[in-house]
């Protein structure tokens, strides 16, 4: 009979209790970190807002470029945590500083990629019937915020390190010094306080951008000042890149960039084409989309916990572990899901009035938040199982479901149901318009959360089984 005593006598804590302990440790300081980011944007918006409409216009056409490329770049860079988890659990403490050396070369290679597109995709604004002065000015502030793009991505590469040393706290406070900075120039350099130029929309741009190029400063300097680095210390010395690892790692990452891109442009077309409803279905769903995407930050940062555990699992040769950390990370997020449902159909009217008084937006609001509660269990689940997948150092099923799930499903029954389009023989009878959409998500990712739950099943049994 197993004992359940600890080498002091104490009662050990039951080994889910003490995993779930763990993984929360590991997760939180990420999730203050990612609210922190997604305050930057939140500021940006709201800031600008105060100057004009035209202002206004300009930051939310250039921002909603910009997170595209930001998304799928953070994607790529993904695959730092999975080759670096892996050498964590193995104690391979010197293969660490040689892989955070050739990350940081793709993180350049990839950031400047990134600033290329940004300013690739600013001749787009030129031919979709926007008012002259406000494509001038998207324009402008892309080429701006582009620059900080390469800075982004090398931070990128040091987040998945120091995150997959176990090592969060950082995270979170680089990320509120992060958001204090934006705010502070936003305010000097979008309203011209003292004396500085009055920039409006383009102060954005040079605020982000240089916040960007401080974090990754900042970030050099903890881990050169930190002892918890010691082991693993990257910076000893010159290492030019090894093309053959910064293509495994690319082989491993693509697929990751490319999942975030499905996802983000496909809520992307969604909000173009409610956007022809009318102001009341696009604010209402703009609503409903923000409210969710913070939300979502609570699985995403647990499955990123995840995805460090399980690959430091199967670093240690250890499957059965694995497997184990994958499905209490999933239970977590499963767990998560279950009460965001609850209390988003419980309080959806309160949630609601935090963002309009308007009436018949809150009407439309509350209903398209019923859908949201219905997916959060299926979102929390497929956002953790992918996660937990990609600790296997297995990236392109993931791409591929989701693929599936995002535009295989989620947009054609949303465009049919949506628009009600004549052509189609099932069409309904009028168009849904918003709630469309939305019903067309839920039956998305309810379709990704179940095949990635197969798969992550599946893949867990498997490595067990050839480790055998």
């Amino acid at each position: 009979m197993t004992s359940n005593l600890s080498s002091t006598g104490a009662l050990a804590p039951h080994p889910v209790r003490a995993e779930i302990a763990t993984l929360w440790r590991l997760s939180w300081p990420m999730l203050v970190g990612q609210l922190a980011t997604v305050g930057m944007g939140v500021a940006d918006v709201a800031m600008t807002g105060h100057v004009s409409a035209e202002e206004l216009a300009a930051v939310s056409l250039g921002t909603s470029v910009w997170s595209i490329i930001l998304v799928t770049v953070m994607g790529i860079m993904m695959a730092v945590n999975s080759v670096v988890s892996h050498e964590m659990g193995a104690a391979r403490f010197d293969r660490i500083s040689h892989s955070v050396r050739e990350s940081l070369w793709m993180g350049l290679g990839v950031g400047v990629a990134g600033c290329l597109a940004a300013n690739l995709c600013t001749l787009v604004f030129d031919h979709i019937g926007l008012d002259q002065s406000v494509a001038d000015r998207a324009s402008a502030f892309l080429h701006i915020i582009s620059l900080g793009m390469p800075a982004f991505a090398c931070y990128r590469a040091l987040y998945g390190y120091t995150t997959s040393i176990n090592q969060t706290k950082p995270i979170m406070i680089i990320a509120l010094c992060g958001l204090l900075y934006n705010i502070g120039m936003n305010w000097l350099f979008i309203f011209g306080e003292f004396g500085l130029p009055k920039l409006g929309a383009l102060g954005c741009a040079v605020s982000t951008a240089s916040g960007m190029w401080l974090m990754l400063g900042a970030m050099v300097v903890w881990i050169k000042l930190s002892s918890a680095y010691r082991q693993t210390y990257p910076f000893t010395h010159w290492e030019g890149p090894n093309w053959k690892e910064i293509g495994s790692m690319l082989r491993l990452g693509l697929p990751i960039g490319v999942t975030h891109f499905a996802e983000v442009s496909a809520f992307g077309i969604i909000s173009l084409l409610v956007a022809r409803f009318g102001v009341i279905e696009v604010s209402a769903h703009q609503i409903a989309l923000n409210f969710v995407s913070l939300v979502f930050m609570v699985p995403l940062s647990f499955g990123i916990g995840a995805l460090t555990r399980v690959g430091q699992a199967m670093g240690e040769g250890n499957p059965v572990r694995a497997r184990f950390v994958a499905w209490v990370g999933t239970g977590m997020c499963i767990a998560f899901g279950l009460l965001s449902a609850i209390g988003i159909a419980l309080f959806r009217w309160q949630i609601s009035a935090m963002y309009t008084s308007d009436a018949a937006v809150q009407a439309t609001c509350v209903m398209l938040l019923l859908f949201a509660a219905l997916f959060q269990l299926s979102d929390s689940t497929q956002v953790a199982a992918a996660s937990a997948i990609r600790g296997y150092k297995v990236t392109r099923s993931p791409m591929v479901i989701q693929m599936i799930a995002f535009w295989g499903v989620a947009l054609p029954v949303g465009w049919i149901l949506g628009l009600a389009p004549d052509w189609f023989p099932w069409s309904p009878d009028k168009p849904m318009a918003a709630t469309g959409f939305w019903i067309g998500l839920v039956l998305g990712l309810t379709v990704a959360a179940v095949l990635l739950a197969w798969s992550l099943n599946r893949l867990s049994k498997l490595r067990i089984r050839d480790h055998a």
